[in-house]
């Protein structure tokens, strides 16, 4: 229920101080200069407190994005259940630098998507434009954080988000070795370091990303089985994949020198996951393999699997995709299998009644 007091100021004007109680509410008020924006800031209150969007409206006005931006990563990001903390970290102070000025209240989705425009021409450190994909993922970034002042701070009714849509991203690469290429990038490998040869190996054996290699510890690799286990994957399950030929052998040999002050298989001289990204890029120049990144490995060893008889399924179960989409991009390097399954499947139905 809403009481509205008049007060005279020194100088004789007239100010009306509202004061709001609702049962089972906190308390609101407000002062006007007239009666009638008082009476209307009563009816419109009252409406709003009743309905739940009174309170989140007077925290979104308070809160800047800088100010939640600040809470997640002090409070919630150290246990969510998220991969890439650091990642989501580095994204959500861009934004922070961008919008950290704005009141949650004047965050809208054109201040987002003139922001989003800001973001695509920028070149990155290797002198190439960011791509949609690296936008979108800091979009994402961006809609959870503003989930969780909905849900867990209550400091948002709704998300300026709803009804941006993600950027169109180009079909993924599907570059891979030839024979040569192979060959001479793994000779040069060898002769910058036996440990960038023995990781290269794992990855092209394997089909594993950098970050499951850089992370794996002695423990989990099961040399008398022949088995690594990968615990911090993309998808947030664990993955188990077969270590053989080749792979098996410069692991074994490699363990014969593994370092007792730390149990990373490839670790750096600081004790921490090797730096493999310049020393690869350094072994590409030399081999004059173009045009080709680390996580060209993994799509090197799906290519394979395609080309010597693996399903689409068994490629996912190797590469450790929920879903058979990520895999599709390989469904014509399948073809000649798909072929032959055909036709073992007709001759045994038709045989020579046909």
């Amino acid at each position: 229920m809403a009481t509205i007091e008049k007060r005279i100021g020194k100088e004789g004007e007239a100010q009306y101080r509202v004061k709001l109680r609702l049962r089972g509410h906190r308390p609101a008020s407000a002062t006007f200069d007239r009666l009638t924006d008082a009476k209307r800031w009563a009816s419109e209150t009252e409406t709003s407190i009743r309905a739940g969007r009174y309170f989140d409206q007077v925290e979104a006005k308070r809160h800047t994005l800088a100010d939640l931006v600040d809470r997640y990563i002090a409070e919630t990001l150290p246990t969510a259940k998220v991969r890439g903390k650091r990642e989501r970290a580095l994204l959500l102070r861009r934004w922070r630098e961008r919008l950290g000025h704005i009141t949650l209240a004047d965050l809208t989705g054109p201040k987002i998507n003139e922001a989003r425009a800001g973001m695509l021409g920028r070149i990155t450190r290797l002198g190439a434009p960011v791509s949609p994909g690296s936008v979108n993922r800091e979009l994402m970034a961006l809609s959870s954080l503003l989930t969780t002042a909905i849900k867990n701070y209550g400091w948002l009714d709704d998300s300026p988000m709803r009804k941006l849509t993600r950027l169109t991203e180009p079909r993924g690469r599907t570059r891979f070795l030839s024979d040569d290429e192979r060959d001479a990038l793994l000779r040069e490998c060898k002769a910058h370091s036996p440990m960038l040869h023995t990781i290269v190996v794992c990855a092209l054996s394997t089909g594993a990303r950098r970050g499951e290699l850089l992370g794996l510890h002695w423990r989990d690799v099961d040399m008398k089985r022949g088995l690594m286990t990968f615990h911090q994957t993309k998808n947030g399950e664990k993955r188990t994949v077969p270590i053989v030929g080749v792979a098996r052998d410069r692991l074994t040999e490699h363990a014969k020198v593994r370092r007792v002050d730390t149990g990373l298989v490839f670790p750096g001289d600081t004790g921490r996951p090797l730096e493999v990204g310049k020393m690869f890029r350094e072994a590409c120049a030399r081999a004059d393999v173009e045009n080709f990144r680390f996580h060209d490995l993994r799509h090197t060893a799906a290519s394979w699997l395609a080309m010597n008889g693996a399903t689409l399924a068994e490629i996912a179960e190797v590469l450790g995709h929920k879903t058979l989409a990520m895999v599709k991009r390989y469904t014509h390097l399948t073809e000649g299998h798909t072929r032959g399954v055909l036709e073992r499947m007709n001759k045994a139905a038709f045989g020579a009644s046909a």
